[in-house]
């Protein structure tokens, strides 16, 4: 396979080096104080929050996995979009109000002040052991699809991509990863946008073209059948997709945290929203580049794949980066890969350090913890969660063929986690024993269906949602009934005080 050509590696350092500059630029301005640290201060307007929100959330095995897919498979996953319409409205109206009114750090704090704090430190376990394994695998996979393509060693990429990351999520805190993402995403969105264009372009017969030889190829065919075992469907899609969607968003500490960072609670919300019509373009691009990829290929009698060329189909993208593109522009490519790397390693890192901090730290051992201790604990918590993801990376390369386990086990943990927080959200007579009930057998249920079934990934999600809600619900009514207020702490009490 090809190598990068020098100019290709000019722009890639040149990248590199304006990175660090930005982590520069934005870590001059010292944080007073761990709220300013690990929320902004607050200062944060909608169009910011959605952002962060958006590049926190798209790593780079969606940058690659997104034209791999539809390679593969099809582009009925473009209709994902379509479930952030039902998650959406459902987080910004119940979710973000309860967060935000009760200035918690963290989106666990609630589970406490609804059940005990055994749910709230369960729920950061398993938030911090999820997302642990999945920035560990948001930094591995997308540079071992690199390494062949582009010359550089592994262990070189997973350094990089994690030193970065940590260093201006350590000196600038929050608001320096929001504004640094921001300007990745940017540089993200722009490399794949050239990708689309220079394939489109070489494309016989424009858009006519490419729609034929993606119907004739079965790209554009979408699925209606109701079998959950069918791999994607419509509704798996929309419906499936939604309580996933509700998993990240209004459960998922990396999302939650950058709603508390707004300057209000309407600020909050309208972020959301702002993220949802962002969404929108940029999953129709990476998805529609896989279409015109395919079409590229099919228009040029090649198939990388069934040759032989390349071994997976995640590595259509680099392949068609380094064998057609003009010098320099594999450059921009791999600066896109390694900034949607870059995006969600310093998300989660912050996210991991609040959830540590405010769950575990001050909650179960030091309550008394001054301001300026909270502070320097919270960097070098940063420091040494950015240590232990590369660690944690390169025991992933080592992993072989569980690494699909572990992927699993992250989606394990999601559906009854949310299960947990509509418990305590919807129902008046849920209590802490029951809440652990459900979430037992939420994950019993789940258990075997994601390791031992064909039910479709796209379902994972709701089942663990809805047997841990039932089994909670059930649970709640078999034990004596608790004392403790629950004024603003369910929908049905919920008061709305003075912003």
């Amino acid at each position: 396979m090809a190598r990068f050509t020098t100019l290709d590696y000019t722009v890639f350092a040149a990248y590199l080096l304006g990175s660090a500059l930005l982590g520069f630029v934005f870590a001059r301005k010292k944080q007073e104080s761990v709220k300013e640290f690990l929320l902004a201060g607050r200062s944060m307007g909608p169009v910011m929050v959605g952002i962060a929100v958006l590049s926190a959330m798209f790593s780079g095995i969606s940058y690659l996995g997104a034209p791999s897919e539809v390679y593969a498979h099809d582009a009925s996953y473009t209709l994902v979009g379509l479930s952030f319409f039902i998650a959406t409205p459902i987080t910004t109206a119940i979710f973000i109000p309860f967060f935000y009114r009760a200035k918690f750090f963290t989106a666990y704090h609630y589970l406490e002040e609804r059940f005990s704090v055994g749910v709230r430190t369960l729920a950061s376990a398993m938030f911090i052991t999820r997302v642990l394994l999945w920035l560990a695998l948001a930094i591995y996979a997308p540079a071992l699809a690199l390494e062949q393509v582009t010359g550089l060693p592994l262990w070189f990429m997973i350094v990089v991509t994690g030193s970065l990351a940590t260093f201006y999520a350590a000196k600038g805190g929050i608001k320096a990863v929001i504004w640094i993402d921001a300007i990745q995403f940017i540089v993200l969105f722009g490399g794949q946008l050239l990708i689309f264009i220079v394939a489109f372009w070489h494309i016989p017969g424009g858009v006519g073209g490419v729609y034929d030889i993606a119907r004739e190829g079965g790209k554009l065919t979408v699925d209606l059948s109701l079998d959950p075992m069918v791999r994607v469907t419509l509704w798996g899609l929309v419906l499936g997709q939604a309580f996933h969607a509700l998993v990240q968003m209004a459960t998922d500490q990396v999302a939650v945290q950058r709603y508390m960072t707004a300057t209000s609670l309407k600020t909050a919300q309208r972020g959301l929203w702002a993220r949802l019509w962002m969404t929108l373009p940029v999953t129709a691009l990476f998805y529609l580049s896989g279409v015109v990829l395919y079409a590229y290929y099919q228009s040029q009698n090649l198939d990388p794949l069934a040759s032989g060329a390349i071994r997976k189909a995640d590595q259509i993208l680099p392949y068609f980066v380094v064998h057609a593109l003009p010098a320099g522009m594999g450059g921009l490519l791999i600066s896109a890969v390694f900034s949607a790397s870059m995006n969600v390693c310093s998300s989660g890192i912050n996210a991991l350090t609040t959830a540590a901090l405010m769950d575990f730290y001050k909650r179960l051992w030091r309550p008394d913890v001054s301001e300026t201790e909270q502070l320097r604990l919270a960097r070098w918590m940063t420091i040494g969660f950015g240590m232990l993801v590369m660690v944690l990376a390169f025991v992933v390369e080592r992993m072989g063929t569980l690494v699909e386990g572990s992927v699993k086990m992250m989606a394990l943990t999601g559906g009854p986690l949310l299960g947990l927080f509509f418990l305590g959200m919807l129902s008046k007579r849920a209590n802490a024993k029951g809440a652990i009930a459900g979430w037992l057998v939420g994950v019993a249920v789940l258990l075997p269906i994601c390791f031992a079934t064909k039910v479709s990934f796209l379902w994972h999600a709701c089942i663990g949602c809805v047997v841990t809600y039932v089994a909670g619900f059930v649970a709640s009514a078999l034990f004596a009934a608790e004392t403790k207020s629950l004024e603003g702490l369910t929908v049905a009490t919920r008061y709305v005080p003075e912003e």
